[in-house]
């Protein structure tokens, strides 16, 4: 008996290519609406809510669960960690002997969370402590022999590298000869070669059956310590009893939703629990940063990703990589404003290069590529480019175009760093490995929506039609046949505070647990405005009268830009996200918008 197909679902309020070239369809099947029925029904969930879990693959029996979070309901035992346990009882005991310890970072903001997670708890016993952030540009990514010599040089008795070593073969064996053992904590892909090193604990590894590898590096590091706090306990350390691991969960939710990992397990957990521990502000270096990003309401996921994770990251762009992990490891409140004004200014001097940077890849893009209708791949290079912004380039194309996009910074001698990012579906890391075997990149690597490479000019032309052959098929198909799904439809009066604190129970939203996008059916637009340099602000009325600000950020120069500041008075779809803004004390609703459609 054949299989019953099931049937192509409609178009949402009947737009079959949205002004983004999207078609719009309900994230919620018959099925879906019938776990939600049962959701609501068994647990007393309101109906919203429930359509919300029911579309994010929440079970009935699990929506109670999943609403509430904890970590004592979601930290598995550490010691399901390959290696934890080697790894807490070396920590144990150079806490127990007072040992000088340095800490090697990676430049983003996991890695400046996990190296001040360490640092801080290394500190609370009064060990002598080092952070070591190498620099993106002189040193690149992970530890390197030179930098390894000169922690041993200046006393390190043990090396715990976080965010990075798992791939670092030669450095670690610089410090195997010189005799200083190395603790590697980590997340990232890696092949079956371990490095020479005491211990490694990454749930990517091979060999580990713990079933956490959605952890960013900072959850990893968490349960390490968790691990070390246990093992101290044993040991009678009185110590552990003044030191509060709940407070430190501020910096794991930061690197958890800056790092993009999955939203879910344990991950849903430290955001949450993090979360709470962030509005209460003891890390002076983030209660400063959050007062310079001039956020004034309750931290929530988004100020995180887009407020404070951007200023963190620009000290390892393009100024000092070492100062978002001293940011977060200060505890003297002027220090900490002064690092944290460092940050803000770096970090609008980023957003200037950008702006300069984006216009010429852009148009480099569009003289390559014409629209970019008929490329698979977007490839933009050019010579004077910061190494350390290409991957916001790559971030930008993929957005305007609609397509795996890189850009590669040349320097004089005709070696480029670049920096991919790809669309959903297309793993972007597997072909960057097929052109490394094919002879064409010095080296590159990464993951399925990432990736990174470095190449001879000599071989540019031919990289890029090698990536187009690779992906033509099925990046056409996926362009083709992309979608927006929506989670339900409303009116301007519909969409209230109320509204948005219901749903805020079903968050945090991110990665793996999508924040619901609602429709706007047939409303007229009052008003449409350019805001900044990139933004459109808009005022939606409905059929009754009722109106809706909203903002589509960076839109300006995109078709949704060109369609919104074109169609003030005429009726549109409008798709979009609810958030509460907080303005001189006081919340008022928006609409963040992402796409839209003419309601003929």
């Amino acid at each position: 008996m054949e299989q019953e197909v099931d049937p192509v679902p409609r178009a949402f309020l009947g737009v079959e290519r949205s002004v983004t070239g999207k078609r719009w369809i309900s994230r919620i099947d018959q099925a879906g609406q019938n776990r939600a029925l049962a959701m609501s029904q068994l647990h007393g969930l309101p109906e919203l809510v429930a359509r919300v879990l029911a579309g994010r693959g929440v079970a009935v029996d699990e929506a109670v669960a999943f609403l509430d979070p904890t970590l004592r309901g979601l930290m598995p035992d550490p010691s399901t960690l390959t290696d934890c346990d080697a790894a807490a009882d070396r920590l144990a005991k150079a806490v127990a002997k007072g040992e000088r310890v340095a800490i090697f970072g990676d430049y983003d903001v996991d890695g400046a969370a996990s190296s001040a997670l360490m640092y801080r708890f290394l500190t609370h016993f009064g060990l002598e402590a080092e952070i070591y952030i190498p620099d993106r540009i002189f040193e690149g990514y992970g530890p390197n022999p030179a930098a390894i010599e000169q922690l041993i040089e200046r006393g390190a008795q043990l090396i715990v590298t976080v965010d990075c070593g798992s791939t670092s073969h030669e450095a670690l064996q610089t410090a195997a000869d010189r005799g200083v053992p190395v603790l590697v904590i980590d997340h990232h892909q890696m092949g079956h070669e371990l490095p020479p090193c005491l211990a490694l604990v990454n749930p990517n590894r091979e060999d580990d059956l713990s079933g956490q590898g959605h952890l960013c590096a900072a959850g990893v590091v968490y349960l390490v310590l968790v691990a070390t706090v246990r093992k101290l306990r044993e040991q009678g350390d009185m110590r552990v009893g003044s030191l509060d691991l709940l407070s430190l969960l501020d910096l794991v939710a930061l690197a958890t939703v800056c790092d993009v990992v999955p939203l879910k397990g344990l991950n849903r957990a430290y955001v949450v629990k993090g979360l709470i521990a962030a509005r209460h502000q003891q890390n002076a270096g983030l209660a400063a940063l959050l007062k310079v990003a001039g956020i004034g309401g309750p931290v929530t996921p988004y100020h995180f990703g887009f407020l404070v994770g951007p200023r963190i990251n620009a000290g390892g762009r393009i100024g000092d990589a070492a100062l978002g992990s001293r940011l977060l490891t200060v505890d003297d409140g002027a220090k900490a404003d002064e690092i944290a004004a460092r940050l803000d200014e770096l970090n609008r001097e980023r957003q200037a290069m950008e702006t300069v940077m984006l216009a010429e890849a852009e148009a480099e893009a569009l003289a390559e590529y014409g629209t970019g209708d008929g490329a698979a791949v977007i490839v933009t290079a050019r010579e004077g480019w910061h190494p350390g912004i290409v991957g916001l380039l790559a971030a930008r194309l993929k957005e305007k175009f609609q397509r795996p996009a890189f850009a590669i910074a040349f320097d004089p001698n005709g070696k480029g760093a670049g920096s991919g990012r790809s669309i959903a579906g297309f793993d972007l890391g597997r072909m960057v490995r097929a052109a490394v075997d094919e002879g064409l990149l010095v080296k590159g690597g990464g993951h399925a929506m990432a990736a990174g490479l470095t190449v001879d000019r000599k071989k540019l032309g031919v990289l890029r039609a090698f990536f187009d052959e690779q992906a033509a098929r099925q990046v056409m198909d996926l362009v083709s046949t992309s979608t927006l799904k929506i989670d339900g439809a409303l009116g301007a009066s519909g969409a209230g505070l109320e509204l948005i604190d219901m749903l805020e129970t079903a968050g945090p939203y991110g990665a793996g647990h999508s924040q619901p996008v609602f429709a706007l059916p047939a409303h007229r637009l009052k008003d449409a405005r350019p805001v900044g340099t990139t933004h459109v602000k808009i005022t939606l009325e409905g059929q009754d009268g009722k109106r809706l600000d909203g903002i589509a950020f960076r839109a300006a120069e995109t078709p949704l830009g060109h369609l919104l500041l074109n169609a003030r008075g005429e009726q549109l779809h409008v798709a979009g996200s609810l958030s509460a803004d907080v303005w001189q004390g006081s919340r008022r609703v928006q609409l963040r918008v992402t796409d839209a459609a003419k309601a003929f």
